[in-house]
């Protein structure tokens, strides 16, 4: 089956990136498989046995048949969705990451550029009004994520820090529009009540520099503003041999931890989350997810975890030549069913249909997973990698996909604690119930289902 999926190799061979932790195991396939099958604890190695099966069709169909049997004892035959909306404050950032595609240079957002480009920055009136939109739509969460914009600032006294001290910072009045600062753009997101999904390890440490402020001090801080839950993005792969490669300017491993750990002892719950499919290999995959599962074991507040498959037709990684594609369909499919193995302590495993496309993403909910991700509404990120899979879904389109292979649709709030079995009545549209402003209306109107119907 995986064979209708897969797509060219991604490395260029041309390019040795030396690196140090490479894609072989010292433990038999035999061995990780029985610790897998037993229940016990993989360790790295174990894990690296059972992800480098890509070329091996009958062990890699155990693998994935284990990881399916996991999951229906895990978590049953439920597949779940949230009702959420991309809702990103800026494009500019002053962070070059080779694997991005999203980010537009800080300074072409200067009021002295007269370079063109189609970023954006989102004033705190702009998205009160998108974010009011939103909400009326019956979406129950918000999920924001953007660039490092110079001019954004924690708060007021934060602004006040970088004056006197300018590290990465420059005043607003030097820049098209004013994003103001993560508290109230956290303010003007939480209009009606919603869900707020915000604030990586990378924003928040942007929210604290040129302080002494610990990572706890900032999440209370935008918790008090109305953050719900943080997003365990900006990890990408947590070995910074890996880092050093695909995003130098980035936090390191250590710091997204550290970042992390703020969180939960702010007591917010969190996502967590891999882009693989790029440099890495085996090996990294397996090093990251121990490094999250170590994690989980200090905090308990990740609710899921999220493989991203590296999307790449418009990233510096490969318009340099530094690899020629992405991941194949028989890396995602070890990446979704080794998450489900080795992650004993996260229940939920997500799988993207923004980075896998439905055909695909059906199959991995085979594969270990259980979570379809959300609504989205409007997709940015990857949409601007080159991503071609849409950038919204409606209920009813859930509601076919999830039956479609025999589970079954339920709407979920962002942390899981509140759940609604999805049920088609003739005649009768489907919409979300869970938001503050839900009443099981569609989320999208006539012309935008028909449009996602003719993808």
């Amino acid at each position: 089956m995986s064979d209708v999926f897969e797509t060219k190799a991604r490395f260029n061979p041309k390019r040795d990136f030396s690196f140090e932790h490479l894609p072989h195991s010292n433990v038999p396939f035999e061995e990780a498989f029985k610790k897998a099958r037993d229940g016990e604890r993989l360790s790295v190695d174990d894990g690296v046995a059972l992800m480098i099966v890509s070329d091996d069709p009958d062990r890699k169909a155990k693998v994935l048949e284990l990881a399916n049997q996991r999951r229906k004892v895990m978590v049953g035959e439920e597949v779940t969705f949230v009702a959420c909306m991309n809702l990103n404050l800026t494009t500019a950032c002053t962070v070059g990451c080779l694997f991005c595609s999203y980010k537009d240079s800080a300074h072409l957002f200067q009021v002295n550029s007269t370079e063109k480009h189609d970023g954006f920055t989102r004033t705190v009136e702009e998205t009160t009004q998108l974010a009011q939109a939103g909400a009326e739509r019956g979406i129950y969460e918000i999920c924001s994520v953007s660039g490092l914009h110079p001019a954004l600032v924690l708060n007021e006294k934060h602004r006040k820090i970088l004056e006197k001290n300018p590290v990465n910072y420059k005043p607003a009045k030097e820049f098209h529009k004013d994003p103001g600062t993560y508290v109230d753009q956290i303010k003007a997101l939480k209009v009606g009540g919603v869900h707020i999904h915000s604030m990586t390890p990378e924003e928040a440490y942007h929210g604290k520099r040129g302080t002494d402020w610990s990572y706890r001090e900032v999440y209370e801080t935008l918790k008090e503003a109305g953050l719900n839950s943080v997003p365990g993005t900006a990890a990408e792969i947590l070995v910074d041999e890996v880092r050093d490669v695909i995003c130098p300017g980035k936090i390191n491993t250590a710091e997204w931890i550290q970042g992390m750990e703020g969180a939960a002892e702010a007591d917010l719950p969190m996502t967590a989350t891999i882009m693989y499919g790029h440099v890495d290999n085996a090996r990294h995959r397996v090093m990251h997810m121990d490094v999250i599962r170590n994690l989980q074991d200090r905090s308990h507040n990740i609710n899921e975890f999220v493989p991203l498959k590296f999307v790449h037709p418009n990233t510096p990684l490969f318009q340099l030549g530094m690899v020629d594609g992405s991941s194949t369909s028989s890396e995602d499919e070890l990446m979704i069913a080794v998450s489900r193995l080795f992650l004993d302590n996260i229940k939920n495993i997500q799988v993207s249909w923004v980075k896998y496309g439905d055909t695909l993403g059906k199959h991995l909910l085979n594969c270990g997973g259980n979570d379809f991700m959300g609504t989205l509404l409007n997709e940015e990120i990857t949409q601007r990698a080159g991503g071609g899979y849409g950038s919204f879904r409606s209920f009813e389109n859930y509601y076919d996909m999830i039956t479609s292979i025999g589970r079954i649709p339920v709407e979920r709030s962002t942390d899981y604690k509140l759940k609604r079995v999805v049920k088609a009545q003739p005649n009768q549209p489907i919409g979300p119930t869970l938001g503050p402003y839900a009443d099981g209306t569609p989320l999208l109107n006539e012309e935008e289902t028909n449009a996602l119907r003719s993808l």
